[in-house]
């Protein structure tokens, strides 16, 4: 479409500027640096990025609700069996997001059957990131535009907070990008399972209840309530379990995937020349099962594994391999050596010397009040918003007087 370029035709995105972390404010909290609408692209008018005026809280409530409901654990209590189970949640699902809805249907870096691919779909429901369709359209999307204009979260232009975990709650990023998913819409159980995602979450949901439960009638008696609130041994266990498999490991999911959108593309290393921001961060691929290999991956999408070499933590890939060992899946895309050889362009740019810490360190002090005075006036708009948005629903339900 004339006017919206194409991200070979795009210029290549800037380099993250000295002097961050004077500019981290800014970083965080930028809105509606873009006019206020963009060029309709992929059939979809995309608002200001960055902008919280065009955040949907009221059809994102549940969203929120995941996070309002982890202080559930002040009444419920703590028990090591309780964290443990949120901890292995949390693995386990990372690898649905990282194995299946990311390098699969996003990228189709290896091949599957179809009753796996169905199983793989529901897995990855358990997430609670959306369906398969619409996760694998909004990536192949990221793919194309990745840190230029119509990049929905790209850090660079729309701030690192934005990019974390709004870019998705907006009218723009709602809808199913059906253009970029063709190839997996002609599978109807996938398409079921991406419309009526809902059924997942309070499936699983009611299972981690029910597992609490069954511990309990096993045997298991939960921790004491730091609250004073007494419940039934099954109530007590199957809400234990709940609020800290459910909610908090949910939670702690969210933030961990969220990073690569956002830290991925600030911190780290850049062994190859990309027409964007992305990095490698040994960190984010332990938090991440090896998706912190983000550089690597922008560089070679076609990849199973995003650790290119052996030193590269990547237990994805380590867990698909030992898939393909007994037929699961089949026809694993490694890396060319081609494209290992190209690698080196981009390291001396993004190497630091050790005494840039310190003086990084001294910056970080200065901007600290700086900082407080964004998160205010970053609340007081979304309060504002939220007020406005509330008393719109509040107008259009309330009945109006008789004549």
């Amino acid at each position: 479409m004339s006017g919206v370029k194409s991200a070979s035709e795009s210029t290549p995105a800037p380099a993250v500027k000295t002097g961050f972390w004077k500019t981290l404010p800014g970083k965080i909290f930028a809105s509606a640096a873009s006019p206020s609408t963009m060029a309709v692209t992929d059939g979809i008018a995309q608002k200001a990025g960055g902008s919280y005026k065009s955040v949907e809280w009221i059809r994102n409530a549940p969203f929120f609700f995941m996070h309002a409901a982890c202080l559930g654990a002040i009444w419920v209590g703590f028990s090591w069996a309780a964290a443990a189970l949120a901890l292995g949640f949390y693995v386990v699902r990372m690898f649905f997001i990282t194995g299946f809805y990311h390098r699969y249907f996003s990228h189709r870096t290896f091949r599957a059957s179809r009753p796996v691919q169905c199983l793989m779909a529901v897995c990855g429901l358990t997430c609670v990131q959306r369906g398969p369709l619409w996760w694998a359209a909004h990536h192949r999307h990221h793919h194309v535009h990745s840190d230029h204009e119509e990049d929905l979260h790209s850090p660079t232009l729309w701030g690192l907070l934005w990019s974390h975990m709004f870019w998705f709650t907006t009218e723009d990023a709602l809808p199913t990008r059906s253009r970029y998913v063709r190839d997996l819409e002609k599978f109807p159980e996938l398409v079921w399972l991406n419309k009526y995602e809902m059924a997942v979450y309070i499936a699983f949901g009611c299972a981690c209840f029910g597992l609490g439960c069954l511990m309990h009638a096993l045997g298991w008696q939960p921790a004491g309530h730091p609250m004073g609130l007494e419940l039934g041994g099954y109530w007590h266990a199957g809400l234990q379990i709940l609020v800290w498999a459910f909610f908090i490991s949910t939670v702690m999911l969210y933030h961990g995937t969220y990073t690569i959108n956002s830290l991925s593309h600030i911190f780290g290393s850049r062994r190859f020349e990309t027409t964007d921001t992305s990095r490698n961060n040994w960190l984010l691929s332990i938090v991440t099962m090896g998706e912190g290999w983000h550089n690597n991956h922008h560089h070679y999408q076609s990849s199973v594994r995003q650790g290119f070499y052996w030193y590269e933590w990547d237990p994805t890939f380590y867990t698909l391999k030992a898939m393909s060992w007994v037929g699961l899946v089949k026809d694993l895309r490694g890396v060319p050596d081609a494209i290992r050889k190209q690698a080196g362009r981009g390291v001396a740019a993004a190497a630091k010397p050790v005494k840039a810490v310190t003086e990084t360190m001294s910056e970080a002090a200065s901007t600290v009040t700086e900082a407080a005075n964004s998160v205010g006036e970053a609340a007081s708009q979304v309060a504002d918003q939220v007020a406005d948005q509330v008393a719109q629903v509040v107008e259009k339900v309330a009945p109006k007087p008789a004549l």
